[in-house]
């Protein structure tokens, strides 16, 4: 799949920089280069790129302040790169508004697939943050009525299953950390008891018959969880 959309790739390490561009160019998408968190700023200002490729170590502003500011005026995907023992980083990167990571050292298939899904969901805003009803796949999310099926079968779910669901629902695909289900869940006062989260995805994963093999409520361990469609190639 290619549309020639703009990637933005944002990263001072020139091996990088030259291994990506090639990745995308070969899959005739449009490049835009930033080595700097001023320069990314610039960029997507002027240029309204389709998706941003964010390394997280940059000279002059640390990644996550790029994220928070680009988050107070626009909902383009980001894509975080994070090094493999910084695992606080992408959490405070996702909680400030990023939409998925790639741990370096990274395979260029895994990126490329991850920028194929910011693209998918950019495309399609039906059934969105703002929908009455959300679709994941087979699962279908009523918010006014409080109802879920799957595959046309109704499941009864408690309040907070429902409110967990429904959190993931509204942004499928995307990375939401246990912080920020925690506070969108159970309140502003959480954010520490992922306990709970685990013991409600279990409960999730059982009513939803979720296939392990090709589940819908994927763990990303130590992160947070993600609501994906099994029966569409990433």
């Amino acid at each position: 799949m290619s549309d020639g959309a703009l990637v933005l790739i944002v990263d001072d390490e020139p091996a990088i920089v030259r291994a990506l561009t090639a990745a995308l160019h070969a899959r005739n998408h449009r490049v835009a280069v930033a080595t700097t968190g001023a320069e990314a700023l610039s960029e997507v200002a002027t240029r309204s790129p389709a998706v941003v490729i964010l390394d997280l170590g940059l000279p002059d502003m640390d990644g996550v302040e790029v994220c928070r500011q680009l988050r107070r005026w626009t909902d383009i995907p980001i894509i975080v790169l994070t090094a493999e023992e910084a695992e606080h980083r992408k959490v405070d990167a996702l909680d400030e508004g990023a939409d998925d990571y790639v741990t370096k050292p990274f395979s260029t298939p895994e990126l490329l697939a991850r920028v194929r899904v910011a693209l998918r969901h950019r495309r399609e805003p039906a059934g969105g943050e703002g929908s009455p009803v959300l679709r994941v796949g087979d699962i279908e999310i009523d918010i006014p009525s409080h109802r879920v099926t799957v595959r046309g079968s109704e499941v009864e779910l408690t309040p907070k299953e429902f409110a967990f669901l429904a959190a993931l629902a509204r942004h499928p695909g995307r990375v939401l950390t246990h912080g920020m289900l925690l506070r969108e869940v159970w309140g502003p006062g959480y954010g520490t008891e992922t306990q709970y989260l685990r013991v409600y995805a279990s409960h999730l994963r059982k009513k939803l018959d979720d296939d392990p093999t090709r589940p819908y409520l994927v763990t990303e361990p130590g992160v947070g969880y993600r609501l994906v469609d099994p029966t569409r190639p990433t």
